[in-house]
């Protein structure tokens, strides 16, 4: 794969995890803004990205800390509480699942997104 082709699979499968935030603040707080979603995706994959290189390693206590701060970010881009961005999160993955699930049973792309994580 050349790297234009890998480009391209990473912004669709970028956007994919933003569509998936955005339908899950969509369903949990009623906001629709699909550019906000876009940036939340952004924030979110750096901050797990970089959360995940520091602290992942930990036994146990690495990915717990690894998801609080995918769930602060959206915590704090989108109003409530942790209850609210755990609800958007969760939202969040099953839309990216199900648009992967059907992108990939076409044979458009393979079964995996950036900007929510564990898809």
């Amino acid at each position: 794969m050349v790297l234009s082709d890998s480009l391209v699979v990473l912004v669709v499968s970028f956007l994919i995890g933003a569509l998936g935030i955005h339908i899950g603040a969509r369903v949990v707080t009623d906001t629709n803004d699909f550019r906000y979603a876009v940036g939340t995706a952004l924030f979110g994959a750096l901050v797990w990205a970089i959360v995940g290189y520091l602290l992942g390693g930990l036994p146990l206590l690495g990915p717990a800390l690894v998801l609080l701060s995918y769930l602060w970010v959206i915590k704090r881009r989108y109003p409530g509480g942790w209850l609210t961005a755990a609800g958007i999160a969760l939202a969040a993955w099953v839309a990216s699942l199900a648009v992967l699930y059907v992108l990939a049973t076409a044979g458009v792309t393979e079964f995996s997104a950036v900007g929510v994580p564990g898809t």
